[in-house]
């Protein structure tokens, strides 16, 4: 399964990065992928969608997305992210506050679609 690819909804390329189900090295690894992929495009044209839906988390994977964060903030436009829950949401907190990037959280990747094309 591709974990890093573009999505279209509503005629707009939106950046799916699925890390749902994933281990830590699974995470680490789709993390490069992804800023591969993300470092090509011209600065702030991105959206991204993020699916953390039971992912892995834990320093080593919070370390990892701050960084991810940070090295993308350039590149995005708006940034969404679904499977915020429990653990996740102290380690959401975390990025946010590491990157200084508004991050909309969702229930559902619809609705996250749907956020993201408006912005």
């Amino acid at each position: 399964m591709e974990r890093v690819k573009f999505i279209k909804h509503e005629e707009k390329d939106i950046l799916f990065l699925d890390f749902s189900n994933t281990r830590t090295e699974e995470v680490l690894k789709i993390i490069e992928d992804a800023k591969r992929v993300i470092s090509t495009k011209p600065m702030n044209s991105l959206l991204t969608l993020t699916d953390v839906t039971n992912a892995c988390f834990n320093d080593e994977v919070g370390d990892g997305m701050k960084q991810f964060s940070a090295h993308n903030k350039p590149y995005v436009k708006a940034v969404a992210v679904v499977g915020i829950t429990g653990l996740r949401k102290i380690i959401f907190g975390a990025v946010m506050a590491f990157s200084k990037r508004n991050i909309e959280s969702f229930d559902d990747v619809e609705q996250a679609k749907r956020w993201l094309v408006d912005n």
